[in-house]
């Protein structure tokens, strides 16, 4: 990790490259996603077979998970981490609950109605990451917002194994909350799959959950015949904290995030020099003993910065302009600053709140912006499964008392037609 004052010329120019860190030229992927999801939209199961058998290395006859499949899975995972994501489940369901919204009317004194009606999304579809990756916690975190919802129909696509199993793990997640939709093809192809739909597999409107560029590529290149949640970026993490901060803690919690690839982004703010130098050397101790080194020091040589700062409020004004995906506010009053925090996806206050206990555990989503899109979206939620309609009614009398002014607004516009909808009603 390299220290970086922050009123050096070049921190400007640090923060840019770790905003735009995953930003490259996606030309030669996007001819082969491109090719994929054409293959996929006019050859359909067909196109899954193959591209399951040339990617995964796995032949299948049948795509759909079967439920013994699923009832078989749970009784392979261990007992006790069974009743810890059933706990981590019902805390995810709890959080999400609250973020539900309502259909709601306002009737004035002369008889209009307005409001806005709140439906849920009827299908949805969830990618999973497969493979050598295992994230139930992935499948809980899409899954439950989608259920609050009440989300119709949701369908789960999700990278074979080569023997043409997927892994217990995603199946007794799966069963935990009540899935039985499951398919078994990942990448494009599966994006592919669920954007046109196939024989065996029905079309989307929605399409959520994280995966390799293929995937992201391929969400991106489906938006607009379905929405999808976000395309994320590497993974990041911000620590800002005080002279008071336990070194030891503030590593621990960097190294978290800086395990999961290359290029993902380790940041600590401060402005205490005497906690920078501390962090520097707890590095070195801390990733020495991790299984994943060659990976925390990859990232960490790329990605990883302590910047210092003159004061508290530079610290957080610096987090602001990195609006990272993770945000620790690692201070002696975490709940004094944490109005001043404009640009985050999820903020872990005090010592004893690390980032990994939402990933897991705590209720809050896990799937967050990244790469600074902080200051413009949010966390996946209830509010990404339903969609608003507005409501409008006016009685006769309401409409006449402002239906010259309707006329008049609408001829200054051009629009004749528009205009004489209110006039045959005169």
């Amino acid at each position: 990790m390299k220290i970086i004052e922050v009123f050096d010329t070049n921190v400007k120019k640090v923060l840019d490259r770790l905003i735009r860190r995953g930003d490259e030229d996606f030309l030669d992927v996007d001819l082969k996603v491109t090719e994929i999801l054409k293959n996929v939209k006019s050859r359909r199961d067909e196109a899954l077979f193959e591209y399951t058998q040339q990617f995964d290395g796995a032949e299948l006859s049948e795509m759909r998970v079967s439920q013994k499949e699923i009832d078989d899975a749970i009784k392979l995972v261990d007992d006790e981490l069974i009743e810890i994501m059933k706990e981590a489940a019902a805390n995810i369901r709890e959080y999400h609950q609250l973020q539900k919204e309502k259909t709601w009317l306002q009737t004035k004194e002369n008889g209009i109605i307005l409001g806005q009606l709140i439906t849920p999304i009827q299908r949805v579809g969830i990618y999973v990451p497969g493979g050598k990756a295992v994230y139930p916690s992935t499948l809980l975190m899409n899954v439950i917002p989608a259920q609050i919802a009440q989300v119709e129909s949701i369908a789960i696509v999700t990278p074979p194994n080569k023997d043409g199993t997927i892994n217990p793990l995603i199946l007794a997640a799966a069963r935990i909350v009540g899935i039985t939709e499951i398919y078994k093809v990942g990448g494009a192809q599966a994006i592919g799959a669920l954007a046109y739909g196939t024989q065996t597999i029905d079309s989307v409107s929605k399409i959520v959950g994280p995966g390799n560029i293929y995937v992201a590529r391929a969400k991106r290149a489906v938006y607009g015949l379905v929405d999808i949640d976000m395309i994320a970026g590497p993974s990041e993490i911000c620590v800002v904290a005080d002279q008071y901060a336990n070194p030891k803690f503030v590593v621990a919690d960097l190294l978290s995030q800086a395990e999961h690839d290359e290029m993902a982004s380790a940041i600590l703010v401060t402005h205490s020099r005497e906690l920078a130098l501390n962090v520097i050397r707890e590095v070195e101790s801390q990733s020495e003993k991790s299984v994943r080194r060659a990976i925390i020091d990859e990232s960490l040589s790329g990605f990883g910065y302590v910047f210092l700062t003159k004061d508290i409020d530079s610290s957080i004004a610096l987090a602001n302009e990195l609006a990272p995906e993770h945000l620790e506010l690692m201070v002696k009053d975490p709940f004094v600053y944490l109005s001043k925090i404009k640009n985050a996806g999820a903020i872990f206050l005090g010592d004893y709140t690390p980032e990994p206990i939402g990933d897991y555990f705590a209720g809050p989503n896990h799937t967050l912006p990244t790469s600074s899109s902080a200051k413009f979206s949010s966390p996946l939620g209830v509010y990404d499964f339903m969609k608003k309609s507005s409501i409008v009614y006016y009685p006769k009398s309401a409409l006449d008392e402002v239906a010259d002014k309707v006329i008049k607004f609408a001829i200054s516009e051009g629009l004749d037609a528009h205009a004489n909808a209110l006039k045959v009603r005169k």
